[in-house]
């Protein structure tokens, strides 16, 4: 026989039922921006765990990585020491985080990236979320400043990456840029550029300079999420 579903007498439900309510119909009065840190954590717990009340997992959550956003940061390993976090409510979670970046990038992708310094942070800390070995990524810029294209070029180990300037040449005429922008990290360790990063700079920034194509910038996150700039440096001119 088909089942059918059945619901719980008022008096049966949990308390959380109706902090839930209420919580909806604050969204439906005020709309989402008038939620809270730990109020839209709240929300995405309670469609990964439906039956069980969340807040005291979003009580630890924030107590532990501090802010949404570290939240939101944090691995799989990470997530899964706070209890109540399983496997799949820590895959859910990351996922958020995946599609909140691919939104962000492609808003990125539609403006000119270098408008000011801010809108170029922005996008670091967007494409740089917890590594932990070094990323190079290669932005593409048209004589606008519009990013054509940002390339995952590539993955290194925890101290170190190769950078080809060959390979970044070729696709900055494949793709007609007039501009590149270099992004590194250093996930265990400060900002600061090492002396191959000095000299792989200057080799890429002369060989496209060849052909009248301009680094603009080669920036460095650090482990603490500082943001080292080889032009401030005096580096590229």
């Amino acid at each position: 026989m088909k089942k059918t579903a059945t619901t719980l007498p008022e008096k049966n439900k949990p308390w959380y039922y109706g902090h839930r309510q209420r919580m909806s119909e604050k969204i439906t009065k005020l709309g989402m921006d008038s939620l809270t840190e730990s109020e839209i954590l709240e929300e995405l717990l309670m469609r990964a765990i439906p039956r069980r009340d969340v807040k005291p997992i979003v009580r630890e959550l924030l107590s532990k990585f501090k802010t949404l956003s570290g939240v939101m940061s944090a691995n799989e390993s990470e997530l899964i020491q706070v209890n109540g976090i399983k496997e799949k409510t820590a895959q859910f979670l990351i996922l958020i985080r995946r599609v909140a970046q691919e939104i962000a990038l492609g808003k990125v992708e539609k403006r000119p990236i270098l408008s000011d310094w801010e809108s170029l942070l922005d996008y670091v800390s967007t494409i740089y979320t917890r590594e932990t070995v070094e990323v190079l990524y290669i932005l593409y810029l048209d004589s606008k400043l519009k990013l054509i294209k940002a390339r995952k070029e590539k993955v290194g180990c925890v101290n170190h990456i190769e950078i080809s300037p060959k390979e970044i040449l070729k696709e900055a005429l494949n793709l007609n840029a007039a501009q590149v922008i270099l992004v590194h990290n250093h996930p265990s360790g400060e900002a600061m550029p090492s002396v191959d990063d000095i000299r792989t700079t200057e080799m890429v920034a002369k060989l496209l300079e060849a052909a009248g194509i301009h680094l603009v910038e080669h920036l460095i996150v650090g482990n603490n999420r500082k943001v080292h700039s080889m032009r401030a440096q005096g580096i590229l001119k």
